[in-house]
């Protein structure tokens, strides 16, 4: 992938915007064998939109639904470092639309915070020979992987709180914390071209700069936090992620590293 043409779309990546269509991920898995670039898939409307975890994605007309198709080097381990692309690509596009009427960060491991709600989610998933998971870090195996990564943005507006799961933070939009009313097609290019960068650099320089770049725009960077996994709940400051991408806690027994969990800060932990 090269930075992007002069028309602001990143060359060699083709691009799909469809009326309508059950999931932006589905319909990936059903692209994806006859995929012979990366390629994204926009749609005007979801209608069975998912997250992490098998979770519902409640998609408001207005709001972007999005799934890049592409096959990056390297075996799962590095695909799930895509996450980490794909929020600094949102970070940079959502900034420069929102510019100074919001504050960004990124929420381990998946989601763009403004103003402290979440704004836009990722979801990673491997069409075939096994997934990169929900977090960074998980997984193994070599070879090559096609790779969904998800994306949904609440542009226009945010879902109803009531029917969301309470380890995210409160939903808000784009037009509910700045005025700025943004369409999908016209949100798309530039975090096409965000994507493309990210993913140059990570290609070119290793995880290290990406690592560098996300910590210095994470959310509770140095805070005490609570971090669910399947079997357990830890709660310690959040130091780091590491060289996979997995979360780093200072905790009373001594530091944890954690592949995957869910993050709830103080005043969602209860």
């Amino acid at each position: 992938m090269s930075a992007r043409d002069p028309g602001g779309w990143p060359e060699g990546v083709a691009r799909h915007v469809l009326p309508e269509v059950d999931s932006t991920n589905a319909e990936a898995a059903r692209l994806a064998p006859q995929l012979t670039q990366p390629t994204w898939i926009l749609a005007l409307r979801q209608t069975a939109g998912r997250g992490r975890r098998g979770r519902v994605w409640q998609d408001p007309p207005g709001n972007l639904a999005a799934t890049l198709v592409m096959r990056p080097p390297g075996g799962v381990q590095q695909a799930a470092l895509r996450s980490f692309v794909a929020a600094l690509a949102l970070h940079e596009a959502l900034g420069a639309v929102i510019g100074p009427a919001g504050r960004l960060a990124l929420k381990w491991p998946n989601d763009v915070l403004l103003n402290g709600g979440k704004v836009a989610g990722i979801l990673l998933e491997s069409l075939g020979g096994g997934g990169p998971g929900q977090g960074a870090g998980q997984g193994a195996g070599q070879g090559e992987v096609r790779l969904a990564i998800g994306i949904g943005i609440n542009l226009a507006a945010a879902p109803e709180a009531a029917g969301l799961d309470p380890v995210t933070a409160p939903p808000v939009s784009v037009a509910g914390e700045t005025g700025l009313r943004v369409a999908p097609e016209e949100m798309l290019p530039p975090l096409a071209a965000a994507f493309a960068r990210w993913e140059a650099q990570l290609v070119t320089f290793g995880f290290g700069p990406i690592r560098t770049a996300w910590l210095a725009r994470a959310a509770r960077i140095g805070q005490t936090i609570t971090a669910r996994t399947m079997t357990e709940t830890v709660e310690g400051r959040f130091e780091t992620i590491d060289d996979s991408g997995a979360l780093v806690l200072a905790t009373p027994q001594g530091r944890r590293s954690l592949a995957a969990a869910d993050i709830y800060f103080p005043a969602q932990a209860s």
